[in-house]
């Protein structure tokens, strides 16, 4: 071999070198970005779970308060346009348990009810395990409303026959008492329900409320 020949593959052999090591230093960074991004994602979807658990426990919540009160629509307003549930801190359980499901724990404000006006919770987690990549995520969720109720007036007071004596009709024949109809005035996404107050069949919670994130 040539001197010259040599000489080629001399100055060619520390182009080579750098050019590896330049593929390997974009494949590493590619690597940290995509690891970046797959931790960023692993915290928001924790986010995301945890609202929705939170929510979705004070859907249920909302459900039994207006189960206990079916035989009062008077009542069922308050139920079911979500102004009234028991326990917040119940909700926010739920939404710890569903963030540590994904590697997180809650973070910063932790899980608090939305100051929107809105029911529902704004849950803040972070990734655990990650160190020193871990990642912080929040996510809103919503409770909406699905049904309305339009309460019938309730019985008009009319006078009771004297003890010992038997209502009668107008042609003098012994009056059977009226059954209890069923209850009526509850609407779900344009649906009449009618519900028999000796066997109730009732809507789903998640026929009466809409769980959704928000953000």
């Amino acid at each position: 071999m040539s001197r010259q020949g040599l000489g080629d593959t001399g100055q060619a052999f520390p182009v080579y070198i750098a050019a590896v090591a330049g593929l390997l230093f974009l494949a590493f960074a590619y690597f940290l970005v995509g690891q970046a991004a797959s931790t960023r994602n692993s915290a928001q979807t924790a986010a995301d779970a945890a609202a929705l658990a939170a929510a979705q426990d004070i859907r249920e919540q909302l459900w039994h308060g207006w189960a206990e009160v079916i035989l009062d629509p008077g009542q069922w307003d308050k139920f079911l346009q979500g102004a009234v549930y028991s326990d917040t801190s119940a909700a926010c359980q739920q939404a710890e348990e569903f963030a540590a499901r994904n590697k997180a724990v809650l973070w910063g404000s932790g899980c608090v009810p939305l100051a929107t006006g809105e029911q529902g919770f704004k849950v803040t987690v972070r990734t655990t395990g990650r160190k020193p990549k871990d990642a912080t995520a929040s996510a809103e969720a919503v409770i909406e409303p699905r049904c309305t109720s339009d309460a019938p007036p309730p019985p008009s007071d009319s006078p009771e026959p004297p003890p010992g004596t038997t209502p009668t009709g107008p042609d003098g024949s012994e009056e059977e008492p009226d059954d209890e109809g069923p209850i009526v005035g509850l609407v779900c996404d344009g649906e009449p329900w009618a519900i028999d107050p000796h066997s109730p069949i009732l809507p789903d919670a998640a026929d009466l409320f809409r769980v959704r994130l928000s953000n």
